[in-house]
């Protein structure tokens, strides 16, 4: 028990699992400050929690680099849990800094709409990392935040812009949770590609 506890603890380390909650404190007082100063309706009331949404998915994208390289894929069994489980926490992290940044603010979808953004932007995040290496993960959801803003602005309605439609939209909330779900499986399976 002890060994398991210290592999995952080097595990969470070697990640900058840390350096990451102090990262996404930091993106939840941006979110509350954006929050407090901006209006309750129109376009920054939808897009400050949105990117606070990609910043922290960009977060929990980047802790998926490995300092140990090739050693690493050849260390055992444990490593697809140990991905699983790291990616598992930051996200954990990921949505209570969200949800505390967000408290008293005024979310104009609502929180369960930007849990399903950071859902949807993080899985977004992990594909990226399995394709693109953990330094760029940042892209994807960055890109895709981008897109997102002008389909809020041009009132798009396919669910695959999740952001784009309302906060109990069902279709917007499977299509985010299958992007999630495309996104662990890959990082689990696989890890971050080396490109980056």
């Amino acid at each position: 028990m002890t060994a398991s506890v210290r592999l995952a603890r080097l595990h969470l380390a070697s990640r900058r699992v840390p350096a990451s909650l102090l990262a996404l404190a930091a993106v939840a007082v941006a979110l509350r400050v954006a929050l407090h100063w901006t209006p309750a309706s129109g376009a920054y009331s939808v897009m400050f929690p949105l990117t606070g949404a990609a910043a922290a998915a960009a977060v929990v994208g980047i802790t998926t680099h490995s300092p140990l390289g090739e050693p690493e894929r050849v260390a055992g069994q444990w490593l697809p849990w140990l991905r699983l489980g790291a990616v598992l926490a930051t996200a954990g992290a990921a949505c209570g800094a969200l949800a505390l940044g967000a408290v008293g603010g005024r979310l104009t979808l609502g929180a369960p709409a930007l849990l399903r953004d950071l859902a949807g932007l993080t899985g977004i995040a992990l594909l990226t990392a399995a394709l693109l290496g953990a330094g760029l993960s940042w892209t994807g959801p960055f890109t895709y935040l981008v897109v997102s803003i002008y389909a809020v602005r041009q009132s798009w309605a396919t669910p695959w812009l999740w952001p784009a439609r309302p906060a109990h939209d069902r279709g917007a909330a499977i299509c985010a949770a299958l992007v999630f779900a495309a996104g662990l499986a890959a990082i689990t399976a696989r890890g971050a590609s080396r490109r980056s």
